[in-house]
């Protein structure tokens, strides 16, 4: 008889699965087999599934595991783009790597960008003078606006709006078939064509590139061969900076979503001087909602798990769902609960969000300081104003990938000194 791993071609291909049950598939399947190790298909390749405190180590090692040819190619051609650091491993992935970790790192750099963005959420509130609106809609163009002129590239409202726009399609669309899918491969090369346009003018001296800012690095910066990236890697690798930062719209909502269930957590959000309560509900709202379903890739080489068989070539899926819910990991894991994170020694490293291992050298997201300081703040801003959110379906589909509020979470928001929504102006 052929071993398991070689018998596993006979094994049901789970992709339609995945695309109709999302962020529950991989959860429920591991559950169901109560193993270290469960057996797939996925897209027609052999898969297997990983879950345990061991499985992060194992994932994150590239002797075991590798990015290089994993990412499929749909999702390529709308979350990541070609040629994409996602898609790299050793020296070249390391190289490319650095130059994000430089970018994105820097405490400098990361204050300033936190500081634009609560800027223009207050004055996108402001604006808006206790109109409603679609929360989801308003963090993506405060988020575009802030990333874009912090990285050297400030758009004009209309080219804000695209890029928010686009941003937020590549993200929604990377993980179905179907109108989704479509939007977010155009909204890619729309926008990759207008950045390697931006990076070739700046190269030839036709556009200044502020210095230090992604687009002067991103357009300097030279791989492990000592090139130059093409101008369509440079665009890509300037979305990457872009593009998961407009994605924390998804994190923002969540984080509304849960101050309007939980209002008791309003207080220590406002009375926060230090900082550290919003933290903990950042890293919080990052844990409890559903974001990134699992992290894939290839085995690199013949290997075991748990004394099962791990064939080359395989691909490697880490549950990132239910590994974020486990009860062995989380104490009363399905409760909202930003105290977890309290004390000198808080669990981040067992969230994966946005990748594990080490950020340097590893696939952990060098923009994950990035993520929680922008987070942390417009979760800070959400307390200090008035939300009124009328009635509407708040529901969270777990089989969408990736998902939020069926309603986007309309809301009217208002500034602390603004006058409540209907009252006779002062005089």
């Amino acid at each position: 008889m052929k071993p398991l791993h070689e018998r596993s071609v006979r094994l049901p291909d789970s992709t339609l699965p995945l695309l109709l049950r999302g962020y529950a598939w991989l959860p429920d399947l591991l559950r169901a087999e109560d193993r270290p190790l469960v057996r797939t298909r996925l897209m027609g390749r052999p898969a297997v599934a990983l879950r345990g405190p061991d499985a992060v180590p194992f994932f994150y090692d590239e002797e075991n595991v590798v990015r290089r040819s994993a990412v499929p190619g749909p999702v390529l051609d709308t979350l990541f783009g070609r040629g994409a650091v996602h898609t790299l491993d050793g020296e070249a992935h390391r190289v490319r790597k650095a130059m994000f970790t430089a970018l994105l790192k820097d405490a400098g750099g990361i204050a300033a960008l936190t500081d634009t963005v609560v800027e223009e959420w207050r004055a996108a509130t402001a604006a808006h003078r206790g109109g409603q609106v679609v929360l989801f809609e308003q963090a993506c163009r405060v988020l575009a606006r802030s990333v874009c002129a912090w990285a050297g590239l400030p758009l004009a409202e209309a080219h804000a709006r695209r890029m928010a726009a686009d941003c937020a399609a590549m993200v929604d669309g990377f993980a179905t078939p179907g109108p989704r899918h479509l939007r977010a491969r155009q909204a890619r090369a729309r926008q990759e064509r207008s950045l390697a346009a931006l990076v070739a003018a700046v190269r030839r001296g036709g556009r200044q590139a502020a210095p230090g800012s992604a687009l002067e690095v991103v357009a300097e910066h030279r791989g492990a061969d000592g090139q130059p990236l093409d101008e369509r890697t440079a665009a890509v690798e300037l979305l990457n900076v872009i593009r998961p930062t407009v994605a924390i719209a998804w994190f923002t909502v969540f984080a509304a979503h849960a101050l309007h269930r939980q209002p008791g957590l309003t207080p220590a959000l406002q009375d926060d001087d230090s900082g550290a309560h919003r933290v903990m509900f950042a890293h919080e709202v990052r844990r409890f909602y559903p974001f990134a379903p699992f992290v894939g890739g290839r085995a690199a080489r013949d290997t075991r798990w748990h004394g099962e068989p791990v064939a080359a070539g395989c691909t490697v899926l880490l549950d990132v769902y239910g590994r974020h819910h486990d009860p062995s990991l989380w104490g009363d894991p399905y409760a909202f609960r930003p105290d977890r994170f309290a004390g000198p020694h808080p669990p981040v490293d067992l969230i994966l969000a946005q990748g594990g291992g080490d950020a340097a050298r590893g696939h952990r997201c060098p923009g994950e300081d990035i993520t929680v300081s922008v987070l942390a703040a417009l979760s800070g801003e959400l307390a200090r104003c008035r939300l009124d959110v009328p009635g509407q379906d708040l529901s969270i589909p777990l089989s969408r990938i990736p998902t939020l509020p069926r309603s986007g979470f309309t809301a009217r928001i208002t500034l602390p000194s603004d006058p409540p929504v209907g009252a006779a102006p002062a005089r």
